[in-house]
C-alpha cells in the first residue's frame, strides 16, 4: 500500500513544530536549545581558547571540535548505551564538516572552539537538530560566521517524498530513505548530504528542492531565537 497519509497527519512538506532559544547555558561562551517535534538538542560552545597539546595547533587559523551525545534514555527505540560510540563519533565528524565552511577562525590562530551537543529526547532527525542548535550557539558566542547553517531531513516513504521524517516513518515497513541535509541561507550551498535507504534520482531531486524550502523554515526559527536573545 502506497504511503498516502503521514502517520502524524502532516502534509508531505510540513515540518514538525519547532522552537529554539539562545543563551540557555550560563557558563558557556555560547549556547542554544533547539526542538523539532520530540527531538531536543542542547548545544554549548567554548572558545576560542588555546589548543593543547601544542602539536595540534594551526598557526594560520583556529579549529573546531564537535562532541555529539545522545543520553541513555533519550531514544524512541531501545535504550542507548552511555558513553562514546561509533555513531556519536561519526555524527561529530559530520557536524564538523557541515559547520566548517561558515566559521572563520583566521583571526584566532593556535586556538580551538569546542562544541558540545546533548540530546535528552529524540524522535529522528537528531543530527539535523544538533547542527541547527550549534549554529545558533556559535552566533550566540560571537564566533565569526560567513552564513547561517540550517539543517533538516527529507526523504521518501513507500514512494512518497516527505520532509522531516519522524521515528515511525523511518521504521515504516516499506522502502524508506532518510536524507539529512544542511544548507547555507544565502548561498544555498549544501554542507551536509547523507542518505540511508533507497530513492530514485527523480525523487532525490524533488527531495532536495523540498529541503531548500524546509531549511528556510528552520532558519526563521534560528533567527527568531537570536533576535530574542539580543533585542
Amino acid at each position: 500500500m502506497a504511503y498516502k497519509k503521514r502517520v502524524d497527519g502532516r502534509k508531505v512538506d510540513e515540518l514538525r513544530p519547532m522552537e529554539a532559544k539562545a543563551g540557555v547555558i550560563p557558563n558557556a561562551d555560547g549556547s542554544a536549545y533547539f526542538k523539532i517535534g520530540n527531538t531536543v538538542a542542547y548545544a554549548a560552545v567554548y572558545g576560542p581558547r588555546e589548543l593543547y597539546p601544542k602539536f595540534l595547533q594551526n598557526p594560520k587559523t583556529g579549529i573546531i571540535r564537535c562532541f555529539y551525545n545522545m543520553m541513555p534514555f533519550s531514544g524512541s527505540g531501545e535504550r542507548i548505551r552511555p558513553g562514546g560510540n561509533r555513531r556519536s563519533k561519526e555524527i561529530s565528524l559530520v557536524m564538523t564538516n557541515a559547520l566548517a565552511p561558515v566559521i572563520d577562525l583566521s583571526e584566532f590562530p593556535n586556538t580551538v572552539v569546542d562544541i558540545f551537543v546533548e540530546l535528552p529526547q529524540t524522535d529522528a532527525g537528531t543530527r539535523c537538530a544538533a547542527i541547527s542548535a550549534v549554529a545558533i550557539a556559535l552566533a550566540d558566542a560571537g564566533i565569526p560566521m560567513k552564513d547561517m547553517v540550517s539543517s533538516v531531513a527529507v526523504g521518501q516513504v513507500d514512494g512518497t517524498v516527505v520532509a522531516d521524517l519522524n521515528y515511525n516513518e523511518e521504521a515504516y515497513p516499506a522502502i524508506v530513505s532518510d536524507i539529512p541535509v544542511a544548507m547555507l541561507h544565502n548561498s544555498k550551498q549544501v554542507t551536509l548530504l547523507q542518505m540511508d535507504g533507497e530513492i530514485s534520482k527523480k525523487d532525490l531531486l524533488v527531495a532536495l528542492e523540498m529541503a531548500k524550502i524546509a531549511t528556510e523554515q528552520v532558519y526563521a526559527v534560528q533567527m527568531k531565537a537570536l533576535k530574542e536573545r539580543f533585542q
